[in-house]
């Protein structure tokens, strides 16, 4: 029995050695996720909600009080321009009319004979000239006749008068009993109708709404409101598509009309009021529906794809120990960056030391790396990158002033700074770039293309027109003032998985749709796999969490969302 029990021991120790041996080793084997590089479509949008309504929304009301006495349009009629679509009950004003007729003929009738009077009273005062120079007729009587002459006169200019009130009230009478008559402004259709045959409408105070007119609904507009952080992407002319709920199957078409410049604040969420033309042949669309709007800002054809997943790995030494890989000098870098970069691209944006005139400012001493990402190149009291801003290219290799191992940042951007400096410092950026190995081939031709005399610095900006406040613009709407959009480009690293190693690829890369990123460079061809995550056995994934992933609350997490282990 004693001899079972150890055989029964030594079977399941070994059994437990050799079970602790397949699990050791199965979790030592990595699990590489990778992703394709695909040919295809890319299509940068910003999203939005709006409401379609008509272009020409007309609101039909009486000026005039009374009850409806019949009605000549109801939902959804069509109506020409002056059709009788609705009539008050005209009795009252048609006696009140009567009644100013028969004040009309009254004031004429006290006209006329206001100046038979007049007529009797010139000649009394004719004859009583006459005796007084003879001397048979006192002073006072002529002073007398004179004075009757006078008053006669007055009463016909004042009969006169009530003559023209009451002509202006016999027109207003008539204008009243006219609108009771209520025709249709313009070519439309009725979408409501506010009032039935029998009610009262009471104009005393403001015109009530008895039909709303749309003008035509083959061409309507859709009032989008687009988030303050992507409007300045937002320009006139660019395609929309959207989608409405009556019919989620379809997708309609549109273009950019106009961005309001008026500020919609709701909740402290700032939008602002982007009008988009749409055509509406088929009728389907109708007022107040919701739209959701994607406004097509960049669009690219037939493209190498990278997909973002693979931008957003980062290999960790863990990773590189479970590959029996070294760690290659791009992974230190890239880790250190995560850690400091946010500090040393804040560095990078202060002015040099030495220099007297560039001190730096509060914004740029200890900023994160948001920050300097704001002006990256410039330091603080405008210093160029000569004097600073040499931080971000030393830490990161691909910034730009303040940058950071951010990256290279707005390629656009890059230059409206590159030709605010003086060729002195044109020259001096140049061959820095040149010694980190970058490409000046843009800056060169910028260079290369401003005129003897003329480059671009300090002196040029001084010498151009200052705008005066008040002035008038050449545009006739501020759209026609919007500059056109930079071209995107920015940096990128991916990693290869070849050979059982991580090799890392640098890459220059264009617009994104959210899931893929144009890629610019020729580094990479169609079908090649990058890698996206690695799973260190079966004990945790080790990959790159997405932005905004993890505790927010917890800083000890380096390099932000997105960058840490």
């Amino acid at each position: 029995m004693k001899r079972a029990i150890i055989v029964i021991l030594i079977i399941g120790a070994i059994g437990a050695v050799a079970g602790a041996y397949y699990i050791r080793r199965g979790g030592t084997e990595p699990q590489i996720n990778t992703s394709q590089v695909t040919r295809g479509d890319i299509t940068d949008t910003v999203g939005a909600t709006g409401t379609l309504q008509a272009v020409t929304t007309v609101l039909v009301g009486s000026q005039v009080s009374g009850n409806i006495s019949w009605l000549g349009a109801d939902f959804n009629s069509i109506v020409k321009k002056n059709q009788v679509i609705a009539k008050l009950d005209p009795s009252l004003f048609e006696a009140q009319l009567q009644q100013a007729k028969a004040n009309l003929v009254k004031s004429q009738a006290d006209t006329e004979r206001n100046r038979v009077a007049l007529t009797d009273a010139q000649q009394k005062y004719t004859r009583s000239k006459e005796l007084a120079a003879k001397s048979l007729l006192p002073q006072s009587d002529l002073d007398a006749a004179k004075i009757a002459v006078d008053s006669a006169q007055a009463s016909l200019q004042s009969s006169q008068a009530t003559v023209e009130q009451s002509k202006a009230s016999l027109y207003q009478n008539q204008v009243s009993l006219d609108h009771t008559i209520i025709n249709a402004p313009i070519d439309g259709i009725v979408i409501q109708r506010s009032v039935d045959v029998g009610q009262t409408v009471a104009a005393s105070m403001s015109a009530p709404t008895l039909f709303i007119l749309a003008a035509d609904l083959t061409k309507m507009q859709v009032n989008a409101n687009i988030d303050e952080s992507d409007v300045g992407r937002i320009r006139p002319g660019q395609h929309v598509t959207f989608r409405v709920d009556a019919y989620p199957t379809e997708s309609f078409q549109g273009t950019v009309a106009q961005i309001r410049l008026q500020p919609v604040v709701v909740q402290n969420v700032t939008t602002y009021g982007t009008v988009i033309d749409v055509p509406n042949q088929q009728l389907k669309l109708k007022p107040g529906m919701t739209a959701t709007v994607k406004v097509e800002i960049a669009k690219r054809s037939d493209v190498l794809r990278v997909p973002n997943a693979s931008l957003r790995f980062r290999p960790s030494p863990d990773m590189f120990a479970a590959l029996n890989q070294a760690v290659p000098p791009e992974a230190l870098a890239s880790a250190s960056t995560r850690g400091q970069g946010g500090r040393s691209g804040g560095r990078g944006g202060q002015a040099g030391q030495g220099s007297p005139s560039a001190q730096p400012s509060p914004s740029a001493q200890g900023a994160p790396a948001a920050s300097a990402q704001q002006a990256p190149g410039i330091g603080a009291a405008g210093a160029p990158p000569a004097a600073g801003g040499r931080g971000g290219v030393a830490a990161g290799g691909q910034g730009f002033g303040g940058q950071g191992g951010q990256g290279g940042g707005d390629p656009a951007a890059r230059l409206e700074r590159f030709k605010a400096m003086t060729p002195d410092e044109q020259k001096q950026f140049i061959d820095r770039m040149k010694s980190n190995g970058r490409d000046t081939s843009a800056f060169e031709a910028l260079v290369a293309k401003a005129p003897a005399g003329k480059k671009p610095g300090a002196a040029a900006r001084s010498a151009l027109p200052t705008p005066k406040y008040g002035a008038v613009q050449s545009g006739e709407t501020i759209d026609a003032l919007f500059a056109p959009l930079p071209v995107v480009e920015t940096r990128g690293r991916a990693w290869l998985y070849m050979d059982k190693q991580l090799k890392p690829v640098n890459l220059r890369l264009g617009i994104t749709d959210g899931t893929n990123t144009e890629l610019l460079s020729g580094e990479l061809q169609q079908g090649m796999e990058l890698v996206t995550s690695i799973l260190l056995g079966s004990v945790r994934p080790t990959t790159t969490p997405a932005a905004g992933a993890g505790n927010p609350l917890m800083p000890s997490q380096r390099g932000g969302p997105g960058r840490g282990r």
